[in-house]
């Protein structure tokens, strides 16, 4: 049996036994009451301070395990089909990792800064802030294929979900920029305002969202036209953005500023572009990720050291999971965790060919 087909399994399993004890637990509850499913699956962390990965189980919202001795991972990204996980470090490489065993299966070299990092139609792309790229390889292998020119400081990055474009957030020019991964080519620009960090898209991939540092606010663009078609303003300033399933929803993690420090997620109806709820996390929300089933979020809270989970139906934070120091990059896989003989792995990083 594959990899992908054991760890499926046990997370059905485990889904369906956390079903049951929280049913056991929910006798003296009313029966009205509207309460989230529970989650399942993992949730990875890069942890921008401390040199690690942190690997959370969404069923429990614990700690299974630290990966230790990367070089300041600022992104983290499970591969769409959760059998790779990617990583950017602070030395200019982009690392694969495989999450059963928990090693080091490719690194690769990248541009000055790397950021974030996705994996689509067969090739990884990794955003190089101060090279003004997004530099290309071949997955999961990350094999060199090229680099794409964009000019400016491109931040995150995120495909549509049918592999047709990948929009860039490109923070030095303060706009969105397209790529058909079918060339690797630059189609298009969309200005949206300064300090756009992250953007999500639709699954349509008709629009795209994208945060805003002036005033703090979420801009929707349609990708088709060109242009920008919404905004609402959100209580501060917004770094990455999630979407649920059914696009419904876009979720906004506000940050704020060193000096004025957000500490919301904000959930906006992506129809009206109109704020549904404002829910709190930590101080300095940077990073968020949605599981597959649209009923929980995970939220990085760069200062305060922990993620946040925030249950969606209703939305309420439902607990904190301290982790390593600076989170930023989040990721969610629809596969449990494996399990680790210790709670702090150091990883074996080869230096890069």
């Amino acid at each position: 049996m594959s990899r992908r087909l054991v760890a499926l399994a046990a997370a059905l399993a485990l889904g369906l036994a956390t079903g049951c004890d929280a049913g056991d637990r929910s006798g003296s509850e009313s029966s009205t009451a509207p309460t989230a499913s529970p989650a399942v699956g993992s949730v990875w962390v890069a942890d921008d301070g401390a040199d690690s990965l942190t690997v959370i189980d969404a069923a429990s919202s614990t700690v299974t395990v630290t990966l230790t001795g990367l070089v300041n991972p600022h992104n983290v990204q499970v591969s769409p089909d959760g059998m790779t996980v990617y990583a950017v470090q602070a030395d200019d490489t982009v690392v694969a990792l495989d999450p059963v065993t928990y090693s080091v299966t490719g690194i690769a070299r990248t541009g000055a800064h790397p950021a974030h990092v996705v994996e689509t139609a067969g090739k990884v792309y990794v955003t190089a802030a101060d090279d003004g790229a997004v530099w290309v390889y071949q997955a999961p292998g990350l094999q060199p294929l090229g680099r794409i020119e964009v000019h400016g400081s491109p931040h995150g990055l995120r495909p549509a979900p049918d592999g047709s474009v990948l929009v860039v957030a490109n923070t030095g020019s303060g706009a969105l920029d397209l790529i058909d991964p079918a060339t690797d080519t630059v189609t298009g620009s969309v200005p949206v305002g300064p300090g756009t960090v992250q953007v999500a898209v639709s699954p349509d991939g008709r629009h795209g969202y994208a945060g805003v540092a002036d005033p703090p606010s979420v801009v929707k663009v349609d990708l088709q036209t060109r242009e920008v078609v919404g905004s609402v303003g959100v209580p501060a300033v917004p770094v990455q953005l999630a979407l649920t399933p059914d696009g419904a929803t876009v979720l906004s993690a506000n940050e704020g500023t060193p000096d004025k420090p957000g500490t919301t997620v904000s959930l906006i109806d992506t129809a009206a572009m109109t704020v549904r709820q404002s829910v709190a996390t930590g101080t300095g929300p940077h990073g968020v990720t949605v599981d597959e089933a649209g009923s929980h979020a995970w939220v990085t809270n760069s200062a305060d050291d922990t993620v946040s989970v925030v249950a969606l139906d209703p939305p309420a934070e439902d607990t904190t999971v301290p982790v390593g120091a600076h989170p930023a990059g989040i990721s969610y896989s629809p596969f449990p965790p494996s399990s680790a003989s210790v709670d702090v792995l150091p990883l074996d990083v080869p230096p890069p060919a």
